[in-house]
């Protein structure tokens, strides 16, 4: 699947570019369970995020442990996760700390 930046509210664009957009890969989750290190150390979350490089699947910034965020930052080159929630269809650029939408949401190639 392809990211593209995606639009502000009015839905303009916003005149920002993602700079980590090549590292996105097609992944496959690493667990279906939860957070990979919440099940490990027993810990809870409040949503799951799923890096787009590797596929590690960690807690988001509400959850107590922020174990997506912590991958990305202490992983280099794994800077684009996308939500692992039923229904979600974006991602988060941590680097450049944008929205990101799949290319086919607006109907457009990039």
């Amino acid at each position: 699947m392809a990211w593209q930046v995606a639009a502000d509210v009015e839905g303009r664009p916003t005149g920002r570019e993602c700079t980590h957009l090549d590292e996105a890969r097609e992944v496959m989750a690493s667990t279906t369970e939860g957070c990979e290190e919440c099940l490990r150390i027993g810990s809870t979350w409040v949503h799951l995020r799923e890096c787009l490089v590797c596929g590690h699947v960690g807690c988001c910034d509400s959850s107590p442990k922020r174990h997506a965020n912590a991958h990305a930052h202490n992983v280099p080159g794994h800077d684009l996760a996308r939500s692992y929630e039923p229904g979600e269809d974006w991602a988060w650029c941590y680097a450049d700390e944008l929205l990101l939408v799949p290319t086919s949401a607006t109907g457009t190639d990039g």
